[in-house]
């Protein structure tokens, strides 16, 4: 029995042992990478570009060696240049690569935060069996049980008690009675929420982890599916809209962002911090747990954000991979990948197959004619001029060149006839009833406008002749043609 409960033991330590965290904290050089990690990354600065983190790290080192760190110990810094050390921190799991504004950009995994955590509580803030510490733990389990409770009665009567002793607290306070804590007291409270506020960052990183691992086991799925497009669509949709309930960590996230994800929640939480950094204790704080009390509420905002962001990326590359699924090509694909395979078993089966060629390149397709580019040699040729009288065209109805546009050139030859200062709309009045329709005035008025034209306060009215025979009245400022050969000679 004593064997097997060692063993047991045993092999739940290997198992501890492989995780990314103990790992990073147990490796050749875990000063260094938890020392780095630990200015690079920060509470305000969660994401850090590639090339400004490759520049860091690479200050980080020269610093070091400078300081004479690397000289009596090749375990202290490693070697390689700065691109490369991030890049094996990324393949062990300690940074995750993500793409955030189409920039490149590191973050500290789950178990980078959480070894950064673990080291700073080992050589940082005493560990103390403060009654701070015991009163969250009565309270955790006070809490639990009250909850657990299903008895009507029974959670009555412990909510009378809490009314009663909250009653008779503010009774005191109306008489004048209060007991206020000593700083040794407030300073325990104090260095108890920054130890439970240390270990919120490791979790909303889980927490996003365990999506972007969910979302990758959904996408592999997705493309072995070979069922229907309309059942996988309805499927995988729904579970691109349900990403934060596939985990046991996004469930319980939403039970939390429930406390946390009001805006007005966060803005109290950073009053009431900023109330506690105001009172006379806080000087017995050092500046380290002052700066780790303040940070509280942006961690908090920061981690929901992280959250929120990997499952509105989940759900994007779902959607995306469901869309543009396509089972039957996926097995042509397939299907055309085995039988190259099967040809190239044959083929190497033959007692002497030969020498073959490799291809370097594709074959071209013959599309048969090509657009020509603009780089011809041959002069541009003018297209033939059009007839205006074509012998070969012959008009179905007469009447529908009637009602095109303007006769310009009637109208030009009319326009030439009258002289210089005459009333459009009396020269209108006297043209042809072929050039009297309602296009041909605008058409006259456009050619007056070029050759120079003055408007009067009066008011013309001219009636127009359509082709059908119908007439129309039109309204408009006076407008005296200007001196045509005074304009003539000036062009």
């Amino acid at each position: 029995m004593t064997t097997t409960r060692t063993e047991a033991a045993y092999l739940r330590s290997v198992t501890a042992f492989k995780n990314p965290t103990l790992d990073l904290l147990h490796g050749r050089f875990a000063p260094f990478v938890v020392a780095v990690l630990s200015v690079v990354f920060t509470p305000d600065r969660p994401a850090v570009a590639v090339a400004d983190a490759h520049v860091e790290v690479a200050e980080a080192i020269d610093e070091l060696r400078a300081a004479g760190y690397d000289t009596d110990d090749d375990r202290r810094i490693p070697a390689g240049s700065a691109r490369d050390i991030c890049r094996g921190w990324v393949r062990v799991g300690w940074l995750g690569l993500q793409i955030e504004d189409d920039v490149e950009v590191y973050r500290l995994s789950a178990h980078a935060v959480g070894a950064l955590e673990i080291a700073g509580r080992a050589g940082g803030g005493r560990a103390r069996v403060s009654r701070s510490r015991v009163r969250t733990l009565l309270d955790a389990v006070e809490r639990l049980a009250r909850d657990a409770e299903s008895d009507p009665a029974r959670r009555r009567e412990a909510l009378l008690e809490e009314r009663a002793a909250l009653d008779a607290e503010i009774a005191a306070l109306d008489e004048g009675i209060i007991e206020p804590l000593d700083d040794d007291h407030l300073l325990e409270e104090a260095e108890n929420v920054i130890h439970l506020a240390r270990e919120l960052p490791a979790d909303f990183s889980r927490v996003a982890e365990s999506i972007a691992a969910m979302q990758r086991d959904v996408v592999a799925e997705l493309r072995r599916d070979v069922r229907p497009t309309g059942e996988v669509l309805r499927e995988y949709l729904e579970r691109g809209r349900q990403v934060m309930q596939a985990t046991p960590e996004g469930r319980a996230f939403q039970g939390a962002l429930r406390l946390i994800g009001d805006p007005e929640n966060i803005d109290d939480l950073t009053d009431q911090l900023h109330a506690v950094l105001a009172q006379p204790f806080s000087r017995l704080m050092t500046p380290e747990q002052r700066g780790e009390l303040d940070a509280i509420a942006r961690r908090v905002e920061a981690g929901v954000q992280e959250v929120l962001t990997a499952q509105r990326r989940a759900s994007h590359v779902i959607t995306a991979q469901v869309r543009t699924h396509d089972p039957i090509r996926d097995r042509q694909v397939d299907d055309l990948l085995r039988g190259v395979m099967a040809g190239l078993h044959r083929w190497s089966q033959t007692r002497s197959p030969g020498r073959v060629e490799p291809v370097r390149t594709l074959p071209l397709a013959d599309v048969g004619h090509l657009r020509q580019s603009i780089s011809d040699v041959r002069p541009l040729g003018a297209p033939e001029p059009l007839a205006s009288e074509s012998p070969d065209v012959e008009f179905v109805d007469a009447d529908t060149r009637a009602w095109g546009g303007p006769h310009y050139a009637e109208l030009e030859e009319y326009v030439g006839r009258l002289g210089d200062g005459f009333d459009l709309a009396e020269a209108f009045s006297g043209a042809d009833a072929e050039t009297r329709r309602p296009v041909d005035l605008v058409g006259l008025l456009e050619i007056v406008h070029r050759r120079g034209l003055v408007e009067t306060d009066e008011v013309s009215v001219v009636e127009a002749i359509r082709p059908d025979g119908t007439t129309r009245r039109f309204a408009f400022g006076a407008v005296r043609a200007g001196n045509l050969s005074e304009q003539g000679a000036d062009d």
